[in-house]
């Protein structure tokens, strides 16, 4: 009798509820139910880019990217997982969580012979990902892979797909993969590919072949987009572009923005036109966005979480805290190119400065002391020059009141005739795997220069035939002005040490990518002696030394302040 009458009760509640246009009620049965999903998505397929950055989607001649987005919803700065690398990263978006979930943490991983287990793991002994739970729920689906670096099969339960395929490069893995879609519709499907990153590594980020490999993946794409059409699947796909890591110079791995941001693009059925998507997003929540689509509740394992405010019908977050939003910041040119930093070196001849933004609706403030702008701080209007060495540090302010971080660059002016320089020996040697005894080897050749910098155009004609290895030696004398204690760095690919009078200030030996170290020494007023060694075990080579002091912001030793002789 009881349970009748709280039945009766509620019932008459409902009615009443529903006859008042109850709003609460409504919100609570239907706009939060737990399984609400948006409807008609009948295929999800998911290309990869690995090491596409977004400052490669957004420099280099990208149109297919460019109408999904405008067609679509973007997420310009999606965070990886550190290290900021492939294997982790990839397992991370088809996983759901992070290495701490899969326990993938670097490339050379293996089944088996990890250190960390998966905190979870399935039938084939890894973590389950978005493959084997699609494959868990609609037994009868058509699931498949292409993927053009050999190391993604690893990742992936080989039992849960129907088409598992590697290829030798990025056009054949398109190939196929088109291939696969028209000739199978399937319901799941995921593209890789990796001549992006091969380019990064080889040529360095942000030149002009690492951008034509951005454009080459960009067409790929379309050739995707083509096959999508073709099968007659169009109207009920979500296509999903995305990216494992960005880069820096020749490689990736650490944590800046360059290489621990990437992009993700959603388009297609039920997402939103011209989206730009507010809440934070990670590179694990593209396993959770998939099962999301296809109806599909995630394992508990997983962390990750469907960017449901991408799709038709769905709003951002209500608990959404964007705090204070990072945006991007504006470039000053000459700008950074792989690691030589924006600015530059002006001879017998004023720097020119000149800026430009990338954030929408915002303007840039800048400094010339090396100090961080505030929202009082110059406006930058136009173009203008330095007469003298100076340290410029430049942000973005939008009108939501939004800030960039700061983008540094160093002008140094120097004038010809005064004695200004370093002397330079080279050492043509073999494969050190540290600072050589530079004293007992032959010098191959020496010419003076006013910087402690490598040049490319310099070095590669002095190099022995198939061998990337040798030494340096800059030796000169640094002005100082205010007496005090002085920080110096060094920047370096691979080993390099500095001096001050004869004594180690920074030690940054050893066969390594590009490492800052740094050391301190208290200085007097007037000239001292400055000496920098370094080496190349092979590859690609890299040097900046760098001071702070009294006065004196954090900047590449200027040319000015270097001279050949003790005294004028």
């Amino acid at each position: 009798m009881i349970d009748l009458l709280i039945t009766h009760i509620l019932m008459r509640g409902i009615y009443f509820c529903l006859l008042a246009g109850c709003t609460f009620f409504k919100i609570s049965l239907f706009a939060q139910s737990p399984d609400r999903y948006p409807p008609g998505i009948g295929h999800v397929i998911v290309v990869g880019v690995d090491g596409m950055s977004p400052d490669g989607i957004r420099n280099a001649p990208t149109p297919v990217m460019h109408q999904l987005i405008a067609g679509g919803a973007v997420k310009w700065n999606v965070r990886t997982i550190l290290p900021s690398i492939s294997a982790p990263n990839w397992a991370s978006m088809i996983s759901g969580g992070g290495s701490e979930l899969h326990g993938v943490t670097d490339n050379d991983w293996g089944r088996q012979e990890y250190t960390l287990p998966p905190l979870v793991m399935d039938e084939e002994g890894i973590a389950p990902t978005i493959f084997q739970w699609i494959r868990r729920n609609k037994p009868a689906a058509e699931i498949g892979t292409a993927y053009q670096w050999e190391g993604f099969g690893n990742l992936f339960e080989k039992k849960a797909v129907n088409f598992d395929k590697h290829f030798p490069d990025e056009q054949s893995t398109a190939n196929g993969f088109a291939e696969y879609i028209k000739t199978k519709k399937p319901l799941f499907a995921f593209m890789h590919l990796d001549h992006v990153d091969d380019a990064g590594h080889e040529y360095g980020h942000g030149t002009a072949e690492y951008y034509r490999a951005v454009s080459k993946a960009d067409s790929l794409i379309g050739e995707v987009l083509t096959a999508i059409k073709e099968a007659g699947i169009e109207k009920s796909t979500l296509l999903i572009v995305t990216a494992d890591h960005g880069g820096i110079g020749y490689g990736h791995g650490g944590a800046t923005i360059e290489e621990a941001e990437i992009a993700m693009i959603l388009y297609g059925k039920e997402i939103k036109k011209g989206y730009k998507i507010k809440q934070q997003v990670y590179t694990y929540d593209l396993a959770a966005t998939v099962a999301f689509a296809l109806h599909i509740v995630p394992p508990y394992a997983w962390t990750g979480r469907p960017i449901k405010s991408a799709f038709t019908g769905f709003e951002e977050p209500a608990n959404l805290y964007l705090g204070r939003s990072i945006i991007p910041s504006p470039k000053v040119f000459p700008a950074k190119y792989l690691y030589q930093k924006a600015g530059g070196l002006f001879i017998d001849k004023p720097a020119e400065v000149s800026m430009q933004t990338v954030a929408e609706n915002s303007i840039i403030r800048y400094t010339t002391d090396g100090s961080i702008p505030v929202k009082t701080s110059l406006k930058y209007t136009n173009p203008f020059k330095l007469d003298t060495t100076a340290v410029v540090t430049a942000k973005s302010f939008d009108t939501a009141g939004n800030e960039s971080l700061p983008a540094t660059a160093y002008y140094r002016v120097v004038h010809s005739g005064q004695g200004h320089g370093v002397t330079l020996k080279f050492y043509a040697g073999p494969e050190w795997e540290n600072l050589p005894v530079f004293s007992s080897l032959e010098i191959t050749r020496q010419w003076n220069t006013y910087e402690f910098h490598l040049d490319r155009e310099e070095i590669l004609p002095l190099l022995k035939k198939d061998s990337s290895s040798f030494g340096a030696v800059f030796e000169g004398f640094i002005e100082i002005g205010e007496p005090g204690q002085y920080t110096f760095y060094t920047q370096s690919d691979d080993g390099s040490k500095l001096y001050i009078d004869g004594k180690t200030i920074v030690n940054n030996d050893g066969d390594h990518g590009v490492v800052e170290k740094s050391g301190t020494a208290m200085l007097d007023k007037g000239r001292h002696a400055i000496r920098v060694e370094y080496y190349n075990a092979s590859g690609g080579f890299w040097l900046d030394a760098m001071y702070k002091g009294p006065g004196v912001p954090k900047q590449i030793i200027p040319a000015n302040k270097l001279y050949l002789k003790k005294e004028g």
